[in-house]
């Protein structure tokens, strides 16, 4: 059985309030038509803050640095959060290094050869012998998708611990001055930078709670390749959608629920994207959607404290999860969303070891 452990999360020093960001679009496109309106839309997205690896007026961030710049900045950042990140999951599941077996990793916002999980295993003084699964155009599914994968690791590999290591830069990746379209606007305001880790273990050796994964879903929307995807140019790398992209969720819902069968979700962990994403995901499996209340509030919470984190996002709403954990033995699900339209889901129980 696979044991997830509390997730660690790294965020950069650069606290960002969506005020401030709203002000440097004002004064990079001044006679931009419909400014005003698509700051609205942009505020609309509940992020009150985030965290930037780098000042706001950084060359990397709101300067025009080229893409090489870019790229450069965000994997530093992004392997500096990651470690970061990664030795404290190791703490909070009580595991050295060396009692890594595999280590998966997801990182979209820069390219890199060799990628975060090379630079990973020299960072931490994991094993050299050490399995690798390295993601790099995952982008937001990142941290579902891993713990997917670490589940099918255990069951390959039985007594096994697995360390994910989830890490974005994407304010040199989509805060981009380039970029003024009514979804770019939105997309400037809407994410942050971290980095999320996490052990899933065959045999927990932590004292505390932990969610026990008996089952995982993957699905790819059919012909959903363009409602979100990455484009690169001179100026760096972009992330564009299509109107259908407001509607990936609802439309995914159907496979959901097949897969779940009628198994009861007294707790969900959803990947905060955004509210429309939060809100048909409380629509489509019969949860309260309140933002202070409902069976939702940590990924509200995650959205407007941190903006959308990207792969570790999950893993932050999971996080919060363990500061308040659901009951002994209850199921429930935890989804992550990605580009073109991807989800990936594991279903399990909440553990309490002294219960």
């Amino acid at each position: 059985m696979a044991h997830i452990a509390r997730p660690a999360i790294a965020l950069p020093p650069n606290l960002v309030t969506t005020d401030e960001l709203c002000a440097d679009i004002r004064a990079a496109h001044p006679e931009l038509p419909r400014l005003e309106a698509y700051l609205r839309i942009a505020r609309a997205t509940t992020v009150e803050k985030r965290y930037f690896t780098r000042p706001l007026s950084a060359p990397t961030v709101s300067g025009t640095a080229p893409i090489e710049e870019r790229n450069g900045a965000a994997f530093e950042d992004a392997l500096r959060l990651a470690v970061a990140s990664g030795r404290q999951a190791l703490a909070n599941a009580g595991l050295a290094p060396e009692d890594v077996d595999c280590v998966i990793t997801s990182h979209t916002t820069s390219w890199a050869v060799p990628s975060l999980d090379v630079s990973l295993v020299c960072e931490l003084g994991l094993r050299a012998d050490v399995r690798r699964i390295p993601m790099a155009s995952v982008g937001c599914a990142g941290g579902a998708q891993a713990i997917v994968y670490a589940r099918d690791d255990i069951r390959a590999h039985p007594g096994a611990n697995v360390l994910i290591v989830v890490a974005e830069c994407l304010s040199a990746a989509t805060y981009n001055h380039v970029d003024t379209s009514r979804e770019s606007m939105i997309y400037k305001v809407l994410f942050g930078d971290g980095s999320g880790a996490v052990v899933v273990s065959d045999t927990p050796r932590w004292d505390g709670p932990s969610m026990e994964i008996s089952d995982t879903f993957q699905y790819v929307l059919p012909e959903s390749i363009s409602r979100y995807k990455g484009r690169l140019t001179a100026e760096g790398l972009h992330f564009d959608s299509t109107d259908a992209a407001t509607r990936a969720l609802s439309d995914s819902l159907p496979e959901i629920h097949k897969w779940l069968d009628g198994r009861p979700t007294d707790f969900v962990v959803v990947h905060p994207g955004g509210p429309r994403i939060i809100l048909d995901a409380a629509a489509g499996l019969g949860l309260d959607p309140d933002k202070t209340t409902g069976d939702l509030t940590h990924s509200w919470t995650s959205l407007a404290e941190c903006g959308n984190l990207g792969g570790s996002a999950v893993l932050d709403v999971l996080a919060r999860t363990f500061d308040a954990p659901p009951a002994h033995d209850s199921e429930g699900l935890l989804v992550g969303f990605g580009p073109g339209f991807i989800l990936a889901a594991a279903y399990g129980r909440w553990h309490h070891p002294a219960a």
